[in-house]
């Protein structure tokens, strides 16, 4: 297993990036533990119940949201909605055995409440960041904005995942502009399952890769 158990947070460039997927992909290679604890959208019972389903985890496994909304939109506002307010002090980190991966809910400077942004409350796990980013057009300039802004903030960033097509250069580009390793690029898989996402882990070596930078 990885260093001591590890606890990860995976963040993204954007929203729709394909958080839920490495979550689920880092779930299953690290044994670990999912937890998101804001969710925005239940449409088909929200991201806890996809990880679970996909990955056929056991229900201490899957822990449950802190908060959860019905609405599609950024937490703060799906909050108001439901005349409910995010209090980030209620957003502690589990205390649990083995490793644990947080999935946040949309992008790094999305509102949690009106005075509060997701990356605000990073700095307040202070926990290694693993940041998710789309492989083709765009990502260059959503991405190193992104590197940028954690950086300001002193946030350990361990590396990329980039999710899509794999592209000839952005890889080489974003590891050149943003100082950071590409950990793994996952890219469409014809089904999406447990089995086919234990195969990307050891294809691309990404125990090995986590390994290494957690030891830095």
């Amino acid at each position: 297993m990885i260093a001591t158990s590890p606890q990860l947070v995976v963040c993204g460039t954007d929203t729709d990036v394909g958080k839920t997927v490495i979550s689920s992909f880092l779930v299953q290679g690290l044994q670990a533990t999912y937890w998101k604890p804001i969710q925005s959208g239940l449409e088909g019972g929200g991201d806890r119940t996809r990880v679970a389903q996909l990955l056929n985890l056991p229900p201490e496994r899957c822990l449950q949201e802190k908060y959860k909304f019905k609405a599609p939109v950024s937490p703060h506002w799906a909050a108001e909605k439901e005349n409910a307010f995010i209090d980030p002090n209620e957003l502690v980190v589990p205390n649990i055995t083995g490793p644990l991966v947080i999935e946040t809910a949309g992008g790094l400077m999305v509102p949690i409440t009106r005075t509060w942004l997701q990356i605000d409350q990073l700095g307040r796990w202070g926990l290694p960041l693993i940041l998710v980013a789309r492989s083709g057009l765009g990502t260059l300039n959503h991405t190193l904005l992104s590197i940028e802004a954690l950086k300001n903030r002193n946030l350990l960033l361990l590396g990329l995942i980039l999710n899509g097509p794999i592209h000839p250069d952005n890889p080489k580009t974003l590891q050149e502009f943003g100082d950071v390793p590409i950990l793994a690029q996952l890219p469409p898989l014809e089904k999406l399952t447990a089995n086919v996402l234990a195969e990307q882990w050891q294809l691309q070596s990404l125990e090995i890769k986590l390994k290494s930078v957690l030891q830095k």
